[in-house]
């Protein structure tokens, strides 16, 4: 009876371990038929595409007991041409920037820029790192009409430093590919949807040799128009919603996010003097993409843009964002060592172990 009952115990451990194996393998297996009717991978496939890109970093300045009364700092980057591909499961892009026209150089000016940009996309998750560094901006204020083939005013001493990363999560993994509008490392084959979570931390910073509204806007702005520096750094975690819309191969794709996000704010007026604030403002995510795509080819455009808003007494800071990308690309069949996966590499190049 000592030996029985043990050996009872292990075959009943044994039956419940097995039971729930197949329960989560028969979980599995469902959710990959799920899968296949609305998304196609393409795990065993390279992909090439020539690219053009534009990214921006603005900011703006509203006086808030006015409202309507505000003024922009618009940055001038060329576009930028390149090549993008997907292999070994990782999606690259190289670009090299186009040179400005003359004659957006005599009415914008033009910007200094280094811009490094991280995205990686996964399934279920994805993440944007950047680091944006611009010099030299144009003003647009509505207040004052600019005649046709007229510079506007610009600001060449002013620089901007924004840092950070922003994430997200899909919920709706089993349907919905956010992926395949951006990246196209899937194909969504029909229209569905999914409820998103969008996290993000970024450090923004301006700074001008002088005040960066001026006397001119003294009237306007107050003692705000003296200030020569701005920080802020802002935290949020927010909802947000995703749509891929699919008709015959064609695709629309829809993003949305907006919530309350924890801001800490200085900033430095020509005297030298410093003040600092920390307050809940709002955060603001949006992303749109158009194309088509097959087993074969695929292309579109798309733009993804974010912000964040940092309020003093009378005083508004929205800084922004965006990125403007057009592609057309083939997809391959891998061969050689492009069947390698990113963790096999140093193996297959003899490195390591």
């Amino acid at each position: 009876m000592k030996l029985f009952l043990p050996l009872i115990f292990i075959f009943l451990s044994c039956q419940l371990f097995g039971q729930e194996n197949v329960k989560r393998m028969v979980s599995k297996n469902k959710l990959d038929s799920i899968r296949a009717i609305y998304i196609k991978p393409y795990p065993d496939e390279f992909f090439l595409w020539p690219v053009l890109k534009r990214r921006r970093l603005d900011f703006e300045m509203r006086d808030l007991p006015a409202r309507n009364r505000r003024v922009s700092y618009r940055s001038n980057k060329p576009f930028s041409f390149g090549m993008g591909m997907f292999i070994f499961e990782v999606g690259l892009e190289f670009t090299f920037a186009v040179p400005l026209a003359e004659r957006s150089k005599q009415l914008f000016g033009e910007s200094d820029v280094l811009d490094l940009q991280v995205n990686v996309f996964g399934k279920t998750w994805g993440v944007d790192l950047y680091h944006q560094q611009y010099k030299g901006f144009y003003i647009t204020d509505p207040s004052v009409s600019i005649p046709d083939n007229t510079p506007y005013p610009q600001r060449p001493d002013i620089s901007t430093r924004n840092i950070g990363l922003t994430g997200y999560y899909m919920f709706n993994n089993k349907k919905f590919s956010y992926r395949s509008s951006y990246n196209f490392a899937d194909r969504q084959i029909k229209s569905a949807g999914s409820l998103a979570a969008f996290a993000s931390l970024s450090g923004f910073r301006a700074r001008g040799d002088s005040a960066i509204l001026g006397d001119k806007y003294r009237v306007d702005f107050g003692l705000e128009s003296e200030i020569r520096e701005i920080k802020a750094t802002s935290l949020t975690l927010v909802p947000g919603y995703s749509y891929n819309f699919i008709y015959k191969g064609f695709f629309i794709n829809a993003t949305l996010a907006f919530g309350p996000a924890y801001n800490r704010m200085s900033y430095e007026v020509e005297d030298g003097s410093n003040r600092q604030k920390i307050e809940f403002t709002t955060f603001f995510a949006g992303r749109v993409a158009i194309g088509y795509a097959n087993d074969r080819v695929f292309g579109g455009v798309s733009y993804v843009g974010q912000g964040t808003n940092a309020r003093f007494d009378n005083v508004q800071l929205t800084s922004s964002t965006g990125t403007f990308k057009a592609l057309i690309g083939y997809r391959f069949r891998e061969f050689g060592f492009l069947k390698k996966r990113l963790v096999d590499l140093p193996k297959g190049i003899g490195i390591g172990g």
